[in-house]
């Protein structure tokens, strides 16, 4: 019965072919519209799982009792000096805050009022009790510039200095660090250089260590789900603040981004990187594919007219079923393209063969529908009920996968059955000169068929053996952040 109603609808479609054909135009248009207007694009990976799994509920119960933690940009701080690096992350840290609209929240966790006003607390004994000495050793030169914290009150703090060694009431090689430092920035500022001053290794007199010249700011951005890059909009302003206000490496400061949020960008950024280059190449490959089975551009036509209609009304679908596409379900269109294509390409290579046999465009048909529709139809039934095996899993993105990749293989079958023979009719491709096939090859096609009997069991143990050996050498990498480009392109790096 099913084979039957399968050489009816294929013969319908080639008798009412103009109907047919207008109204598959008309569907397609208005699954077009459709997904235009109501179909978009999800990237907040939170939603890729079931929400009501238990593990899933503690999780966001945490983020809730714990939210700034969650969506974070980490920027990383060096500078030449401490006194630098604090600078930068406090003057990028206020600049960020008057951004209210992109920024939730920016922390210094290194800089908050608690550890300006108790930080001495966290140190041993002996740390603070080096620190107060050095302090007690620094207390003129603080004192004088504390009364006139200006280039003038510097000089004269230089000339008292000088002033004390002349008088014996200090000595000169105590005195040699500090003087050494402030010649070679005011020779370093003569020569046209950038070498800032540090105030810090100045009064403390030891080489600043890693922790003193790297700063951290913690900023929580306002993510917007609807683009590719959620976080982009305040990564790109980071990086226009960090350029304003001077924070670049000529001016001895580094500045970074890391954290979930950026990281996150470049994972989905690099989804973009090539696409024009990519989707032309698979585009020009399947029309050369196309035409090395076809053959004639006349069928090349139909068959690209029918992948595009396919391909919209499963967009259609998938905004009426799902409404919104996740980072995995947007791979439909991808597996719809490479499957769907092979149909047209089984439906047409059979009619070139019926109709090298037959040549009658509409007989042809007849027996295209007779040979090729109940094979194509099991192959359309159980690629779909594979897709829909995804449906029930908890993984929300592989389910809406399956949904809307199994309900395009239907989708492609109907439109192989219909569409295209009505755009063969409307066509009109021309008959067969000759047998469908490569027939330099047909002493292989009989090898593999039909093998002599002592070489059955060794074409069968070499199509198993070599599998087996590639799974048992190949390792399988368990690190997921080799996943990601290790050469991300420059306008998407973590360095500014």
């Amino acid at each position: 019965m099913i084979l039957n109603f399968i050489h009816l609808l294929v013969d319908l479609s080639r008798r009412f072919a103009c109907l047919v054909t207008l109204l598959g135009v008309a569907l397609t248009a208005v699954s077009g519209y459709y997904a235009s207007t109501h179909l978009s694009l999800d990237t907040d990976i939170d939603k890729l799982l079931d929400q009501n799994l238990p593990w899933r509920k503690r999780e966001m119960a945490y983020d809730k009792d714990f939210p700034q933690f969650s969506n974070l940009i980490a920027i990383v701080i060096d500078g030449a000096t401490p006194d630098q690096a604090e600078d930068a992350a406090a003057t990028l840290a206020q600049k960020l805050k008057t951004d209210p609209a992109l920024f939730k929240s920016v922390k210094r966790p290194d800089g908050s009022d608690f550890f300006r006003k108790n930080g001495m607390l966290f140190l041993s004994k002996a740390e603070v009790q080096s620190f107060a000495d050095q302090m007690v050793q620094a207390q003129p030169l603080i004192g004088t510039l504390a009364a006139d914290p200006s280039l003038r009150g510097l000089f004269d703090t230089l000339d008292l200095t000088a002033q004390g060694i002349e008088r014996g009431e200090a000595k000169g090689d105590e005195l040699d660090h500090p003087f050494m430092v402030f010649a070679d920035t005011v020779e370093a500022s003569l020569e046209g250089k950038y070498r800032p001053l540090s105030w810090q290794s100045l009064l403390t007199g030891r080489k600043p260590s890693t922790r003193e010249l790297r700063k951290f700011v913690l900023v929580q951005p306002v993510l917007d789900y609807s683009d590719l890059e959620p976080g982009s909009d305040a990564t790109n302003t980071i990086r226009k603040d960090v350029h304003d206000l001077g924070l670049t490496p000529d001016r001895g400061v580094r500045v970074r981004l890391t954290g979930s949020v950026p990281l996150a960008d470049e994972e989905f950024g690099s989804v973009t990187q090539g696409t024009t280059l990519s989707t032309s190449l698979a585009i020009g490959l399947i029309c050369i594919l196309l035409f090395l089975a076809l053959r004639s551009i006349r069928l090349v036509v139909p068959i690209l007219i029918t992948l595009v209609m396919g391909l919209v009304i499963a967009a259609g679908f998938a905004a009426l079923a799902v409404h919104a596409l996740n980072l995995i379900s947007v791979a439909f269109a991808v597996l719809f393209i490479g499957i769907a294509v092979d149909f047209s390409i089984q439906f047409s290579v059979r009619y070139r063969s019926e109709r090298y046999e037959v040549d009658n465009l509409a007989e042809a048909l007849r027996r295209t529908a007779r040979g090729i529709g109940g094979p194509l139809t099991v192959a359309a039934a159980t690629t779909a009920v594979g897709f829909l095996s995804f449906v029930p899993t908890a993984y929300t993105g592989v389910s809406d996968l399956g949904l809307i990749s199994g309900a395009g293989m239907v989708i492609a079958l109907i439109l192989n059955l219909t569409v295209l023979p009505a755009l063969l009719v409307l066509i009109r491709p021309r008959g067969e000169r000759r047998a469908v096939g490569f027939h330099r090859l047909r002493t292989i096609d009989h090898y593999l068929v039909k093998p002599p009997p002592h070489r059955k069991f060794g074409v069968a143990g070499g199509g198993v053996r070599l599998p087996c050996t590639g799974a048992r050498v190949s390792p399988f990498d368990f690190n997921p952040l080799n996943l990601r480009t290790p050469a991300p392109s420059p306008s998407r790096r973590c360095s500014i």
